[in-house]
């Protein structure tokens, strides 16, 4: 009966915290912070389209503006709903934390993690990254979550104290442009610096290529599927990330039209004459 007692005086110390007047102007305040997101994403959407050169700058100051709205939103609605004084903190750090404290542990991970992603900033939004055998872009930056758009057009999903211990390589870094690496393949017995001049000139000639950076190409012999066989390793910069796969396939194109015209051909069974 005392422990009964107990818990209905600290039942009655929880719901007495909570300013019921301000529950109303706190949900208003939530819906309204929801509307000002939908219409950020939307505006923002709207900008990167009109100035595609720009949309990194535009995505990046949206995503600040989210997190001061989630601050702000959630510093507001708890001034508004409860009563906080010495009292409620103690109330609220004896009995919420400790009910609810195992249960978020990941969430108050992933929101530090969060600022630790905006103030550290190994990615941005925009950005084209791999982690953790996902390649995409970087659309989102959550106080939860990171939102990556794969090349296949999925959206995965990421906690953010995910990338306290991995790896992530970024392969533009807030840029436009963006390396693109490309392997080529030819037999060891066929005119190697014909090869790399084909490869060079399919890479300079195609439309998303970034002229500004320099094209290289360079070539090792390498054993393949048992064969010996010389690889031309083309590096070369496409203009706007969102035309990699097209730059790829651009170039490989014209890479396989030239070298069947010229008769270039792929690794093989090499069988030499004997001298004896």
């Amino acid at each position: 009966m005392e422990g009964f007692n107990t818990d209905t005086a600290t039942l009655e110390q929880i719901t007495g915290l909570i300013r019921w007047s301000g529950v109303l102007t706190s949900i208003l305040v939530i819906v309204g912070a929801l509307v000002m997101l939908r219409f950020l994403r939307n505006t923002v959407e709207k900008l990167s389209g009109q100035f595609a050169n720009r949309r990194f700058l535009f995505q990046k100051f949206a995503t600040v503006l989210q997190f001061t709205v989630y601050v702000a939103t959630g510093v507001t609605v708890l001034n508004l709903s409860l009563r906080l004084d010495d009292d409620a903190y103690t109330v609220i750090g004896g009995t919420v934390a400790v009910s609810v404290g195992f249960a978020v542990k990941d969430l108050v991970a992933s929101f530090i993690a969060g600022i630790m992603i905006m103030l550290d900033r190994p990615f941005q939004v925009g950005d084209r990254v791999s982690f953790g055998g996902q390649y995409g872009d970087i659309t989102a930056i959550g106080l939860r979550s990171v939102r990556l758009q794969t090349l296949d057009d999925n959206t995965v999903t990421i906690p953010n104290n995910k990338f306290l211990n991995e790896i992530t390589s970024n392969g533009n870094y807030g840029a436009l442009d963006m390396q693109v690496v490309m392997d080529f393949h030819v037999g060891a017995d066929q005119d190697i610096l014909h090869s790399r001049e084909i490869v060079s000139e399919a890479a300079v000639s195609s439309r998303y290529a970034y002229l500004p950076k320099p094209v290289v190409v360079l070539v090792e012999q390498v054993v393949q599927s048992d064969l010996v066989a010389v690889r031309l390793r083309l590096k070369a910069y496409v203009l706007d990330i969102k035309y990699e796969k097209a730059f790829v396939t651009d170039v490989n194109l014209r890479v396989m039209q030239a070298f069947a015209k010229h008769g270039i051909r792929p690794p093989a069974v090499l069988h030499r004459a004997s001298l004896g």
